[in-house]
């Protein structure tokens, strides 16, 4: 299932996405002769930092929500597009040096065919780059929205919910890694547990991307009771004494090569 998001309002609450990914950005040694495909690029801020480190190179972004796509596209630059695309049925007819993600891939349920899929599309000795929530991220959050699903006044809508979300251990995934055809590989977690500066960062979070799937469900007249609920009730699970709210972030990270 596609997830629509507003891109414009994910451009002001990813903050913690942004500084994950300028993080891996700087880890890449990239030459400047690259091509380069970002796997859920969402608003586009992090492609275009990769385009400008590849001034002979081009970067292809893709997001399969409309909303995001419709934010990155003003950020196009003569070697970088962005596609509207699902990550489960990646087309392209070139061959990329590098295929990157950063805090898309949780959304993407089958990750076998994913590690295929990407296997095909890179050169040989170009490289895998991903980083993904994993087994133990967002506690709080999952606990909040658990409780709201299982209210009375709100469960009758959730009878045929599915989690949107895969979030693996590192060992879990290192066994699918290992029959996907790919060399050099790494894995190894990481803890990105964070603090929102204040309540309305972390509402912000809430809002785009966390909220959507559930939202998506309810129906109009019963959107703003389900969101209040969640709300007050992760202020509750989460606000500090200073006003900072605290979450567990908690990542997969993947290298490897063709």
């Amino acid at each position: 299932m596609v997830h629509e998001f507003d891109g414009k309002k994910y451009e002001e609450a990813s903050i913690h996405q942004k500084e994950w990914g300028a993080k891996l950005i700087a880890e890449l040694d990239l030459k400047g002769t690259e091509h380069v495909l970002d796997l859920g690029c969402g608003d586009g801020a992090l492609t275009l930092q990769m385009a400008e480190l590849l001034p002979q190179g081009t970067v292809t972004g893709i997001d399969a929500s409309q909303g995001m796509i419709a934010a990155a596209i003003p950020k196009s630059r003569n070697n970088l597009r962005f596609l509207l695309m699902n990550i489960n049925e990646l087309n392209f007819d070139q061959q990329f040096d590098l295929i990157f993600s950063n805090a898309a891939l949780h959304w993407v349920k089958n990750h076998e065919r994913l590690l295929k899929s990407t296997h095909q599309l890179l050169r040989i000795d170009g490289r895998l780059r991903f980083n993904f929530a994993g087994n133990g991220n967002c506690s709080h959050f999952f606990k909040v929205i658990q409780e709201a699903m299982a209210l009375d006044e709100f469960s009758s809508y959730f009878t045929q919910f599915k989690w949107p979300w895969y979030m693996p251990s590192v060992g879990e995934y290192q066994s699918l890694v290992e029959s996907s055809g790919l060399t050099n590989t790494r894995i190894w977690g990481e803890n990105a547990d964070r603090y929102f500066p204040n309540q309305k960062a972390m509402i912000d979070w809430i809002d785009q991307p966390s909220l959507v799937p559930f939202l998506y469900l309810v129906p109009s007249h019963h959107k703003e009771a389900f969101r209040i609920f969640v709300i007050k009730r992760m202020i509750e699970e989460t606000k500090k004494d200073d006003g900072r709210c605290f979450e567990t972030f908690r990542r997969i990270n993947l290298s490897a090569t063709k």
